[in-house]
Order: C-alpha cells, then sequence, then structure tokens
C-alpha cells in the first residue's frame, strides 16, 4: 500500500486580502489567487490554502475557528529571519526561538487574525522515524 500524502491544509481567516499578504511576505512567495475567497501558497508540495469562507460566497460558516492548542507548523531554512518577517508583517511572537526535549528548534506565533502558525528550522525537524 502506497504512503498517503497531505496535500492541502485549510487556514481560515476572516481577510483573504490580508492573509494573502501576511503569509506571501512571511514565506517569500506571492502564492496564487485561486478563487475570491481562497489563497494558495505551495509549501514544497503541502498546500497552505487561506481561505476567508464569507469572499468565497460561502457564509459565515459559523464562525470557523481553530481549537486554542492547534497550530500548524512549517519548516524553514532560516528562523531568524522568518520571525522577523512575522513581526515585520503585523504578526506577533508567541513564544520565542527555544529547542525542544525532542530536538525541534522553533518559535510559535499569531498571524494578524489571530491564528496559531509555528515555525521549525527544517534541520532540527522531528517526524517520529
Amino acid at each position: 500500500m502506497e504512503t498517503p500524502r497531505l496535500y492541502r491544509i485549510i487556514l481560515p481567516v476572516p481577510d483573504i486580502e490580508g492573509a494573502s499578504a501576511f503569509y506571501g511576505s512571511v514565506l517569500g512567495m506571492p502564492g496564487q489567487r485561486v478563487s475570491p475567497g481562497r489563497h494558495y501558497f505551495d509549501c514544497g508540495g503541502t498546500i497552505l490554502a487561506c481561505y476567508d469562507p464569507v469572499a468565497d460566497g460561502d457564509g459565515e460558516q459559523g464562525g470557523w475557528r481553530f481549537h486554542p492548542s492547534q497550530y500548524v507548523y512549517i519548516a524553514v531554512s532560516n528562523l531568524e529571519e522568518v520571525a522577523a518577517r512575522v513581526r515585520a508583517a503585523g504578526g506577533t511572537i508567541e513564544q520565542g526561538i527555544q529547542t525542544y526535549p525532542w530536538g525541534e528548534r522553533m518559535f510559535h506565533a499569531r498571524d494578524p487574525f489571530g491564528g496559531l502558525v509555528s515555525f521549525v528550522d527544517e534541520s532540527t525537524l522531528f517526524t517520529g522515524v
């Protein structure tokens, strides 16, 4: 049996224009608008899909939000630079860069809409294998 492959993560946002600007700046790539309320960023074969249901014509969707402890994790080669980009783009650093017991070096941040995102030094990724 083939190993399944994660190909897209939906990140709910209340402002698709602001989200595409923020994530474009932080990730260092423009991404692609695929519908009025969806903007996709190809993160090494997995799509980070910023989704504004109202802009896409889907309505409020019951105020869709992530659980308070639910993060999206993105591996990067330049952790300090990305932290500076998060701040410059209007995000906040929730927990600064640190190394965790399993060896990953990372920081936790919030995008301008309160979404949780973590950035991990790609040379320290722990995949459980």
